[in-house]
């Protein structure tokens, strides 16, 4: 491996919450997290606890647990956890912005995600056609 690309790849913890109608939420996410793109490795440490190995030039920390959030996982929010998510984020962040990468990309996979959202039923939604929009 170049040392360029191991400057990119990350290991990270994410903490679930205990109090859940699954007890094992880390080796549930680690089978959804396993065909992710960006996402080289997933592997629970516990029940509620999950090891991520990933290359932040595809995907960072932030999406991947956005995504899990959004599938119903709980994460751990004492503060400790929030705040090394804060420093991971701001760090991954810092780091893809001197990259030139852009902040707003999504892997693939998580397309899959937001396809879901779009056919849950929530508020969200303006049924009218696009040229009746601009009417009240």
């Amino acid at each position: 491996m170049h040392r360029e690309n191991s400057e990119l790849i990350k290991i990270r913890e994410v903490s679930f919450c205990a109090i859940n109608p699954d007890p094992k939420q880390a080796h549930t996410a680690t089978l959804l997290l396993s065909g992710m793109e960006g996402v080289i490795h997933a592997h629970p440490l516990t029940d509620n606890l999950l090891q991520v190995r990933y290359d932040i030039g595809e995907i960072t920390l932030q999406v991947i647990e956005e995504v899990l959030g959004e599938l119903g996982f709980h994460l751990s929010n004492n503060l400790m956890n929030k705040l090394k998510r804060a420093l991971y984020y701001y760090t991954e962040e810092t780091q893809r912005a001197n990259l030139g990468l852009d902040g707003q990309t999504a892997p693939k996979a998580v397309k899959v995600f937001v396809q879901r959202y779009e056919k849950l039923r929530h508020g969200c939604r303006d049924d009218r056609p696009e040229h009746w929009r601009n009417y009240l």
